[in-house]
Formats: structure tokens, sequence, C-alpha cells
């Protein structure tokens, strides 16, 4: 049990306010819910206890900051306890929807249930510091996974995957299998100080020209962690133009997500400013109308 261990605190409760007006339907793709752990109890074998980030705090981020829909990424915080979700997907009133962290050996039953109730997709981590499998484990896990996407067809829901940028180059041939569209997390995880031609970055662009996949422009103070800033004028420079390079050359096929409460991070990132930098990320209304409201729709279905 880890719950002696410090209550890490993840989000800045005060963001500042951006001068950015989104558009109408605006989605942000990828946030969490932690808790409140009093009533969704997290789980024993997490690696660290974040403050609670429950969906009434999410709500009101998002009414501040203009978000009008959300997809809501199950935690390994709750591990494959997804209930944290389904009770703000119900309290969304059809606005919020989710993806869920199964077994690939759940059942029919279970994927037609999460289906019914706004669940558009199933996340496989593939990250160290989340337990992902290696060695023999690890490629009997990924045929199961691909094996599951035939599952996942047949009740509407997608693939999503979140792996370190090293292991683009191994993964990729297996993903490019799947029977359902892909989603590929915070930019592949690629370091953007090594620029747009260094060798990860460039295989996700060469993934991205199969239509068959998608790529969540999150993350951008994942990537780019020079904090203190190393131009403060320009925060996150070197992830926004990583950013910009995927919707302006892939433009139906990116996302965007703010990854609020922002979990297992090196600094606490001001949400104000995330939003802010979607005027640099797309650069034509057109592509904002796209990365924000026309993509999010045809992916997850929002009613």
């Amino acid at each position: 049990m880890l719950d002696h261990i410090k209550v890490i605190q993840t989000f800045n409760p005060h963001p500042s306010k951006p001068t950015l007006v989104l558009p109408k339907g605006a989605c942000d793709a990828h946030v969490h819910v932690f808790g409140p752990r009093a009533v969704f109890a997290f789980d024993p074998e997490r690696q660290s206890t974040p403050q609670d980030a429950p969906k009434d705090l999410l709500f009101k981020w998002h009414k501040q900051m203009g978000i009008e829909r959300c997809v809501i990424v199950q935690s390994m915080v709750h591990a494959l306890d997804n209930r944290v979700v389904e009770d703000a997907i119900k309290a969304g009133a059809g606005n919020y929807l989710g993806v869920a962290l199964l077994s690939a050996h759940v059942s029919d039953a279970e994927l037609e249930r999460l289906a019914g109730i706004g669940f558009r997709g199933v996340r496989f981590n593939f990250m160290k510091h989340l337990g992902g499998a290696s060695g023999e484990a690890g490629v009997q896990r990924l045929k199961d996974i691909i094996a599951l996407t035939q599952r996942l067809k047949a009740v509407g829901m997608h693939l999503q995957v979140h792996f370190e940028s090293s292991l683009i180059h191994e993964l990729s041939k297996s993903f490019a299998q799947s029977a359902v569209p892909v989603v590929i997390d915070h930019m592949a995880r690629v370091d953007s100080k090594l620029g747009e031609h260094h060798e990860d970055f460039s295989a996700l662009v060469e993934l991205l020209h199969n239509p068959l996949f998608h790529v969540k422009v999150s993350g951008i103070d994942r990537i780019d962690q020079s904090v203190p800033f190393d131009d403060p004028a320009r925060p996150y420079f070197r992830g926004i133009a990583l950013a910009r390079k995927l919707v302006e050359s892939f433009p139906d096929q990116c996302v965007w997500g703010s990854d609020w409460p922002h979990p297992n991070h090196t600094h606490i990132p001001d949400d104000g400013v995330l939003v802010q930098a979607l005027e640099h990320i797309a650069t034509k209304a057109t592509l904002m109308q796209k990365i924000l409201v026309d993509n999010p729709q045809r992916l997850y279905g929002f009613k």
C-alpha cells in the first residue's frame, strides 16, 4: 500500500486565462480524473499518489477555458477499474466520453457494455514507468492486443497506444495490423530538442501517411521540458513546432488534448498556457476547427 506516501500535486488550481477563443464544440481529447479517493479507491500497486482531481474540478476548468467536449482516459492510478471514468461520463450529459484501460482478454459482454455507456477506445501503455512488458511476454502481449482489435471493431471502439519514442520503430509494424483506427498519445513522446529530423519523429511522420493512424498533439509540455523556459516569451516552443508540423502535414488525423491533471510529470504546467499555445499549433481557423471539433467528432462520435 502507498497510502503513507506523500500526496503529489499535479495541476495548477489557478491557471491563467487564455485570450484565445476556442471554436464552438471544442474538444479536449485527453484528460484523466483521479478520485475522489474516498469514493473511487486508488490502485494499491500504483507508482505514486496524486492529489484528487475529480470530475467537478475538470468540468469547472473546461468551462473556464471554453472547452465543451472531452475524452477522459482511464489512468493507471485507478488501474483497470474504470468506474471513475464511467461516473464522469454519466455526469457529462453526452459531452464527455471515455477511453478505458482493460485486459486484452476482456469479455465481449464487457466491451459491449462500455461502448454502450460512452467508451470509445481502449488504451495500452508501453511505457517503462507504467510496467510495459518486454521480451517474450511483451511480444505475446502485443499479439493479444492486435487480436483484440477485431473485437473492438465489432463494438465501434479504437485502439489508443502510449509508448516511449524509441519503441516506435519496433511497434509500428504490429500496430499497422490493427483492425481499427490507432490513436498515438502525446506525439509518440518524442524529444523535441532533437528536432523534426530525428529518426523517432521521422518514423511518426512516416506512420501517419497510413490513414489508419491518428495522433494526439498533446504533451507539448512533456516533449519540451525546458523549465524554466529557454525562451520565456515562447514557452514550449520546441514542442509547439513539432505539433504544428503534424497538424499542417496531417490535418485530418490530429486531435488535441490538455493531459490535465498532468500525472508523472517533471513540473506542473499552466493549463491556460497550454490552451493559448493552440494559436501557434493550428495557425489557421480551418486547422483549429479540424483538430478541436471535426476530427474529434469523427473519431469519437459525440451525439
